[in-house]
């Protein structure tokens, strides 16, 4: 027996004085509604229901648990809508996770706007380069700027970085600059840690794909240390975009070997299951394709 159904039709048998007007209420048979509330006085070891040919009405103990499962049964009822409204308006505590450069570069400026959009959303926002398991840290999206996001993730691509070399006009003047590809591995390079080839980098241009050895005399996980020990004339750097706009714009880098760069990255939003993604979920995605990010 399901309390809270026979609960109901108690109710409605008190509510209508009887059992046929309670069974048309209810879309029941007459005998259904009877066995729930035998099941019922059986379950509480009580009767709850004077019953003469005319007219059914609650005995003492009946009234009382009347009233309980009206307050009750109200409870549950308001319980089911804000839960259903939750399920349908973004709310709640969104959890997300994106690289530090990026997330300062690009995500920080578009934080303001959503909230403005979805007020009942609080937003708990982690940098981090490394690569997080978002089950176990309990995100509820992240960002991965990488060619491949994974296969264990559902990934929705937000858009793609240029991937350039550069360098400080102050290094180039006291050390040249290269003229080819393989002229790198003469000049001091700075490495990403989480480069996927190390020392490798891989690069396409007017002669096809080359891979390059370079020498990484500073390896960091961070691109914004790279960019700054590039600005100040240390190596030279292969490094998304949105990391150096502004430095190539005012000339404290320039691009070298213009024709060739790596392959673009891509951004992504993942999440870890289709099934129920959550209104605060989706509309924080929908918000970064729409920022044409």
């Amino acid at each position: 027996m399901d309390t809270l159904d026979a609960m109901r039709v108690f109710v409605a048998v008190v509510e209508r004085n009887g059992f046929s007007a309670a069974a048309q209420a209810l879309d029941m048979s007459t005998a259904g509604v009877t066995r729930q509330v035998a099941a019922l006085e059986k379950r509480l070891s009580t009767r709850l229901l004077h019953r003469t040919t005319r007219r059914v009405s609650p005995t003492s103990a009946g009234a009382a648990y009347y009233a309980q499962c009206v307050r009750l049964l109200a409870e549950f009822d308001a319980l089911e809508a804000s839960i259903g409204a939750q399920a349908l308006e973004p709310s709640g505590l969104l959890r997300i996770n994106a690289p530090v450069s990026w997330g300062i570069a690009r995500l920080g400026p578009l934080l303001a706007g959503f909230r403005e959009r979805f007020p009942q959303v609080e937003l708990d926002l982690a940098l981090s380069d490394r690569l997080v398991d978002m089950v176990e840290e309990g995100y509820d999206v992240a960002i991965r700027i990488t060619r491949e996001p994974g296969p264990t993730l559902i990934a929705r691509r937000l858009g793609e970085s240029r991937v350039s070399l550069c360098a400080a006009p102050s290094y180039l003047a006291a050390h040249g600059t290269p003229a080819t590809p393989q002229a790198l591995q003469d000049h001091a390079c700075l490495g990403y840690s989480y480069w996927a080839g190390g020392d490798q980098w891989p690069l396409h241009g007017p002669g096809g794909d080359v891979q390059v050895t370079v020498n990484s005399v500073l390896r960091a996980n961070n691109g914004d240390v790279l960019r700054e020990a590039a600005i100040a004339g240390m190596g030279v750097i292969l490094q998304p975009d949105f990391l150096l706009q502004e430095a190539l714009a005012d000339g404290r880098l320039v691009r070298i070997l213009p024709d060739w760069e790596a392959a673009p990255i891509g951004i992504f939003a993942v999440y870890t299951s289709r099934s129920h993604l959550a209104p605060k979920v989706r509309s924080f995605i929908d918000y970064l394709v729409e920022a044409r990010i």
